[in-house]
């Protein structure tokens, strides 16, 4: 549950629209705000970007009231109540952090940073700074996850023995795009892996043990990676995911009195398909009324119902989980010999540039 009360934006109470700042204007801020701008108790009133042409042309699509040409002038705008954070990954930790340390409530894409070291900063930020703050984890709240995962926890297969979960997407990307540059955090791992890991993670938590291997680039970031977790209980998670090869996306919990499947799209899915020992198998399938599959909306609202209710973490993406997923990436990437330039190795010498 939430850390405290008072969060910024939750004590006008909860007749005022959660007023919405978006910082970046790429791809992913564009579906989230579209999804956003549909919410009745939602209201977007600031973009920003690094360039003021940009934000001005994203503000003009969406009907944005302001926009702006840095992100400190975005996180120092009062008429704020959280703000959305949307760049590639290597620049969470700074974005996140200069909306929290300006008083902003932060919700952060995934991977929430390059590291647990970042991430372990920008909830020390969080906590310090009383601010509410949660990665957009949309996977958790969706409504048909969650559906699976209270039918896990309730023992409708009985003890968890084993997860697979896979996430690969064709390519070929050039050495310049952004998944194979090591400075933008590259790879298959953080894009990608971090869905088949906190699909993991939800149904079992944090694992004692991991081991990987991968295929990396000349870049020296990952093609695709496998990893093989490993739980004291005795379970078992195989996850896979790639930027060279479109898979099913498809995952499977099998337990000892069942099994649970995901055909495809896991981490959106449509249905999946409960198998219990003698008895016909049950089919779970998205309610309409929740919207499709794809959409953003749920974590949307979960923001706006924890900032409406003073709480300062989500329970559904709670940020101690959030630092077990990243401890567990950067497990499997010291396991494939990948690091990111500025990273320091055990010895503390930094990656080379």
């Amino acid at each position: 549950m939430g850390r405290g009360t008072g969060v910024h934006g939750a004590d006008e109470g909860a007749g005022r629209r959660t007023r919405w700042g978006i910082l970046a204007t790429g791809g992913m801020a564009a579906a989230f705000t579209a999804d956003l701008v549909r919410l009745p108790d939602a209201e977007v009133v600031a973009v920003a970007s690094r360039s003021e042409e940009s934000a001005r042309a994203f503000a003009k699509r969406f009907g944005i009231p302001r926009a702006y040409g840095s992100w400190k002038a975005l996180a120092e705008d009062d008429g704020i109540d959280v703000v959305y954070v949307a760049t590639p990954h290597a620049a969470h930790r700074g974005a996140a952090g200069l909306c929290l340390e300006a008083g902003r409530n932060v919700l952060c894409e995934k991977p929430f940073t390059l590291n647990l070291r970042q991430a372990e900063e920008l909830v020390a930020l969080a906590r310090g700074h009383g601010r509410f703050l949660m990665e957009a984890m949309w996977m958790y709240c969706n409504p048909l996850v969650r559906r699976l995962k209270a039918l896990v926890d309730d023992g409708a297969i009985g003890e968890v023995r084993t997860v697979q979960a896979d996430f690969g997407i064709a390519g070929p990307f050039p050495p310049s795009h952004r998944l194979r540059d090591p400075h933008l955090g590259g790879g298959a791992l953080l894009d990608l892996g971090v869905y088949p890991v906190a699909f993991a993670h939800l149904l079992l938590g944090e694992p004692s043990d991991v081991t990987a291997r991968a295929v990396l680039s000349a870049e020296g970031v990952d093609l695709q990676t496998g990893a093989l977790l490993h739980w004291d209980g005795g379970a078992l998670a195989q996850v896979h995911c790639s930027i060279v090869g479109a898979t099913a996306t498809c995952a499977s919990v099998t337990g000892s009195r069942g099994r649970i499947d995901v055909p495809s799209g896991f981490y959106q899915p449509e249905r999946f398909v409960l198998h219990r020992d003698g008895r016909a198998p049950e089919e779970f399938t998205a309610d309409p009324a929740d919207g499709p599959p794809s959409s953003f909306r749920h974590e949307a609202l979960e923001v706006m119902r924890a900032l409406r209710a003073g709480e300062t973490e989500s329970p559904l993406v709670p940020l101690d989980g959030t630092l077990a997923v990243m401890r567990t990436l950067d497990a499997v990437r010291e396991r494939i010999g990948v690091r990111y330039p500025g990273e320091a190795d055990r010895s503390g010498e930094p990656a080379p540039v």
